[in-house]
């Protein structure tokens, strides 16, 4: 039996405000969040999850509530914890780390969480959904690297420049038997 995940990473949210977990989205952000409201209004979605950071539930909640559906908010799904605040990590920081992270599945910034570790959380929880959501569709509200280790574990293709070159919001259908991965279609343009 098919599953269908639909990998939605959030849209351009602000990294001036709040921290990591409360920082929403830009007017950018917000109307590119409409638009995947009316892209997937019809593909049937059974499921929404998503990380609790804020920027990821907003840029799916519309699409759920024009479906008369809820967003269930998974904790192990947030962002790579990037240092123990949860505090807002520049760009110029970030970057340069990006490479270790990706090349060293155990470097971490201080504070922070491997990319091992955040593998190993996010991809636990897929599984769940997986298992519990078996012959579903399912959207994920996500984060560019959490997104990318999840999508990496079943096909490494999915890696560093993949992430670099993947959008803010960006959407990814993944075909699912079993657990075992069938195929991917990118569906932002």
């Amino acid at each position: 039996m098919k599953t269908m995940i639909y990998m939605v990473r959030h849209g351009d949210s602000p990294k001036t405000e709040g921290n990591e977990r409360t920082r929403g989205l830009t007017d950018k952000g917000r109307s590119d969040a409409n638009r995947i409201t009316e892209l997937l209004r019809n593909e049937e979605i059974d499921t929404f999850v998503s990380s609790p950071y804020t920027r990821a539930v907003l840029t799916i909640e519309e699409l759920a509530q024009s479906l008369g559906k809820e967003v269930l908010v998974v904790e192990d799904l947030k962002e790579m914890m990037f240092s123990s605040e949860d505090k807002i990590i520049s760009y110029k920081v970030l970057y340069p780390s990006l490479e270790n992270m990706f090349s060293d599945p155990d470097f971490s910034l201080p504070g922070g969480e491997s990319s091992r570790i955040c593998q190993k959380r996010s991809i636990g929880i897929l599984k769940e959904i997986l298992k519990k959501y078996r012959g579903q569709k399912v959207v994920i509200g996500t984060h560019g690297i959490v997104m990318t280790l999840m999508m990496g574990y079943f096909d490494s293709q999915y890696d560093l420049d993949f992430l670099l070159h993947t959008s803010k919001p960006d959407i990814y259908r993944m075909e699912f038997n079993e657990e075992d991965l069938i195929g991917t279609e990118r569906m932002w343009n």
